[in-house]
């Protein structure tokens, strides 16, 4: 599988390992950032990784933070993207079975790195489940698009 990844300064040293990890388990990885531990600003990393997912240059999409939280919100503006915040191997299901998310966000200052490892393979490998979720999600694209909104 083809998967963008980012990180800011928080992160840095945990993408360096998942960047090892998922290319000893046959996937290609395109690191686009940060290359330090230097404090960077989080947004333009996550639009990074955005644009790749969207634009089907990767297949998905693992963005990394200290909390995550602004992570998340950076990526959820981009239109087409579904990213979720996994703190544990329950969540990564959920948010690929039940959400189809294309973007994982991890939060460095809380989790382990074999707990990163294990929540990335999870996430990777649980199919999307369809069915009631998949009208959920096409109603969640139509709050995307604005439609039935009043203003």
């Amino acid at each position: 599988m083809r998967i963008a990844i980012a990180a800011d300064h928080n992160g840095h040293a945990l993408k360096a390992r998942l960047t090892a990890w998922l290319t000893a388990h046959g996937h290609t990885v395109d690191d686009r950032g940060s290359h330090s531990e230097e404090t960077v600003d989080y947004p333009p990393l996550c639009a990074e990784v955005c644009r790749q997912v969207v634009d089907r240059t990767a297949e998905r999409g693992i963005v990394l933070g200290g909390s995550g939280l602004g992570e998340t919100i950076a990526c959820n503006k981009v239109r087409g993207i579904r990213a979720g915040l996994c703190h544990d191997l329950w969540s990564a299901r959920i948010s690929r079975g039940n959400n189809d998310s294309n973007v994982l966000v991890l939060a460095a200052k809380v989790l382990s790195p074999e707990l990163a490892e294990e929540i990335v393979e999870t996430w990777l490998s649980t199919p999307f489940n369809g069915g009631v979720h998949a009208r959920r999600l096409e109603q969640i694209a139509a709050l995307e698009r604005e439609e039935g909104q009043q203003r």
